[in-house]
């Protein structure tokens, strides 16, 4: 869920000259792992350069030095004995006094936590630091927290704290790390540089997905041009009376609401609060399912059809214009139970949702006793498991259908580790047949299920170990990412819009560079990776 926290006032940022290729930050790229700093606050040292010492060059206790796993540096790395106290202290040096990151280099191909203290010069400044599993012993990731170091010569130990021992470790690196680039700015700007908000394209959930997740951007950096943008495609289908040209026939039509009330969050303007009531007023009317479940869309195409996609499309503008425009009654308790329905319908053994679900068993893919598609297709999972930890994020703790939904998610999110690619930490276009060779791994849902997973662990509503696994598809994402020749950023891998199919069909699917439905998902998973989103 958006900040609801007022930005209009804040203090405009530096004028954009075009698109950056790279933007310095101050952290890694696996932010989301990153430790508060607890140590004695001394005054911060100008930054330097990075330097790296290996664990197999430091003094080790209880553990000995290996090389059985690939991907190490240097010539080797610590394995630890599986003891309370096994440890490897670093001796590292620092031109002057000051606050300094210290990044650790580990895998633990193991599923449990293996929590290790770390002191400098005999001070602890983390008590059972995380070192979650990576999946493999060749799944290297780091961890980085920031500590003061004296000038001049330091200690820096690594002690593990259960019978398990510590992970494989590595290696240490003092200082800053290498620059890396703000791949959400990168890409706003990017975007933003190919297309005007004319010509951006219609009013459509691609397009709306897309610029929320511009606005998470927005939310982050303040930069108004990245707010001036959606509101100038935005008011080219709301009129100075609030009147939008949208008939409002489907869920997918709807999805592009949330812009609605984010301007008016932002703005005050009456007018897109009268164009959003005409989005939540069309609810009324819209046909449903026996038990109350809006059909994907209202013709007879789509009659009685209950698509995993349609919850994206409509429940999260649900739960925040209710607290917009104070709805909330109805609006937390409609879109919970619209979640709870679709998820007792397309949840299958397994924890995996398929693709579609249809009352009247008439669709061609409709299995007779069922009603059930054929397939796990993965952005259709994806829409919905962002979905329901948006619903989750909004309504109250006390709510009737919430044990539902953390059922819903935490059986999910079993299905999401069991088919997660080990080899690249993605996920497949059909999500249980990532042996086929025809088969590929999508990067819109597993930028969709990084932030599901990511998110839901963060509030709770998964078991924390879930950390780590979307870690994992952060990875795997960010290797789908690149700077062209031109400056700008290409994503790779994205599925075009997709309609319910059997295995060939989706398997055959155009595989697109910049599809608003991948750079959408990414923006939203990389603000949630990077720290930004607020519990």
């Amino acid at each position: 869920m958006w900040n609801a926290t007022k930005t209009s006032d804040l203090k405009a940022s530096r004028r954009r000259h075009g698109p950056r290729a790279l933007l310095l930050v101050t952290a890694l790229v696996c932010t989301g792992l990153a430790v508060p700093h607890t140590a004695t606050a001394t005054t911060a040292a100008p930054a330097a350069a990075a330097v790296g010492y290996e664990a197999e060059s430091a003094q080790v206790h209880l553990g000995a030095v290996a090389t059985d796993h690939a991907g190490f540096t240097g010539t080797g790395f610590v394995d630890y004995t599986n003891v309370v106290g096994s440890h490897v202290e670093f001796t590292v040096d620092a031109a002057r006094a000051g606050d300094t990151a210290l990044t650790l280099r580990f895998a633990n191909g193991t599923t449990t936590d293996r929590p290790m203290d770390i002191t400098v010069n005999g001070t602890t400044v983390a008590t059972g630091l995380s070192f979650p599993s990576t999946g493999t012993w060749t799944g290297w990731q780091t961890r980085t927290l920031t500590a003061a170091l004296a000038a001049g010569q330091n200690t820096v130990r690594a002690t593990a704290t259960t019978a398990n021992g510590g992970p494989n470790l590595d290696s240490l690196t003092v200082g800053t790390p290498s620059a890396v680039t703000d791949w959400s700015t990168a890409m706003t700007d990017s975007t933003m540089a190919r297309y005007t908000p004319t010509t951006i394209g219609g009013w459509s959930y691609p397009v709306g997905l897309y610029l929320y997740g511009q606005y998470l951007t927005y939310q982050r950096t303040h930069d108004p041009a990245y707010l001036s943008y959606i509101k100038s495609y935005v008011d080219r289908f709301v009129d100075a009376n609030g009147v939008i040209n949208q008939s409002f026939n489907s869920l997918d039509s709807m999805q592009a609401g949330r812009l609605l009330v984010i301007l008016h969050h932002e703005t005050g303007q009456q007018r897109y609060a009268t164009a959003a009531k005409t989005v939540r007023d069309r609810l009324d009317t819209y046909p449903r399912t026996a038990e109350g479940g809006f059909w994907h869309a209202d013709t007879s195409s789509r009659a009685h059809q209950l698509w995993a996609d349609g919850v994206y499309m409509v429940n999260p503008f649900l739960v925040e214009y209710g607290k917009e425009f104070h709805d909330s009654a109805y609006a937390d308790d409609e879109a919970a139970k619209q979640l709870a329905v679709y998820g007792s319908h397309l949840q299958v053994a397994g924890g995996l949702l398929k693709h579609a679900w249809d009352e009247s068993r008439t669709a061609a893919w409709s299995d007779p006793t069922t009603g059930l598609a054929p397939e796990h297709w993965c952005r259709a999972v994806g829409w919905y498991s962002m979905a329901i930890v948006d619903v989750l994020d909004a309504i109250p703790a006390d709510a009737p259908r919430r044990p539902q939904l953390l059922t819903i998610l935490r059986k999910l999110a079993t299905g999401l580790e069991r088919t997660q690619d080990p080899a690249t930490g993605r996920w497949f276009q059909i999500m249980d047949k990532g042996d086929r060779s025809d088969n590929w791994t999508e990067t819109s849902c597993s930028s969709m299920f990084t932030y599901a997973l990511s998110r839901g662990a963060q509030q709770g509503y998964v078991d924390r170990h879930f950390t780590a696994v979307a870690q994992r598809g952060y990875q795997g994402v960010l290797a789908k990412v690149s700077l062209g020749a031109d400056g700008l950023t290409n994503l790779a891998d994205i599925t075009i819009g997709t309609n319910v199919g059997d295995y060939a069909y989706y398997a055959a699917r155009t595989r697109a560079t910049n599809d608003f439905h991948g750079l959408g998902a990414f923006l939203i998973m990389n603000e949630q990776l990077r720290g930004a989103r607020k519990s």
